[in-house]
């Protein structure tokens, strides 16, 4: 336990830290609150050097201490010291965070830019509904005035083919053939093929 104590107050000699990580690489936890202790600090600062936000500053930092808990057999001190390993986690959880921080604003700006754009052009639709109304005017005028009264009736004013023979006093029969007769030369006359 001196030891421990000893060690936890030298946080910038990298031995005494190497013999405290190859410790908890062995599940002990007083070696871990020793190298916690050591650590915790500058890997905070780091962290929040990086994010700017001090919430998550310390949600990353408490991330990168379990990740040091969790990997401490990994931990190689012929490639450098606790220090620059604990570091380095901490450098990438950080911009990690950064990352997916950008990443999900991004998202989000993309998703309210689709809600607010309509998915058709109102100005072109509205044009086009207009020339076709003007067209079917058009047509209609060419249309006989029986052709013309039967459809009306049936199509403006939703008629069954009884009620226009009704309406017209015409048998059902010549209603239907003035219907298909009126229909036919509309769609000749607007160019739609059958």
């Amino acid at each position: 336990m001196k030891e421990i104590a000893r060690i936890g107050g030298a946080a910038q000699r990298g031995p005494e830290l190497s013999e405290v990580v190859a410790r908890v690489a062995s599940g002990d936890q007083e070696a871990f609150a020793a190298l916690y202790d050591a650590i915790a600090g500058p890997v905070y600062g780091l962290v929040l050097k990086v994010l700017r936000d001090p919430a998550q500053s310390e949600e990353v930092a408490q991330e990168v201490m379990v990740e040091a808990w969790r990997t401490a057999t990994r931990f190689r001190p012929d490639q450098g010291s606790v220090m620059t390993w604990v570091m380095t986690m901490a450098h990438r959880r950080a911009v990690d965070r950064v990352r997916s921080e950008q990443a999900a604003t991004a998202r989000e700006q993309r998703n309210a830019v689709r809600e607010r754009t309509p998915d058709y052009d109102q100005v072109s639709e509205e044009v086009a509904v207009r020339l076709e109304s003007e067209q079917v005017r058009r047509c209609l005028r060419t249309l006989t005035e029986l052709q013309r009264q039967a459809l009306t009736l049936a199509y403006y004013q939703g008629y069954t083919y009884q009620e226009v023979a009704a309406t017209l006093s015409a048998p059902l029969g010549t209603v239907k053939t003035r219907l298909r007769d009126g229909l036919i030369r509309l769609r000749d006359c607007m160019g739609v093929n059958a």
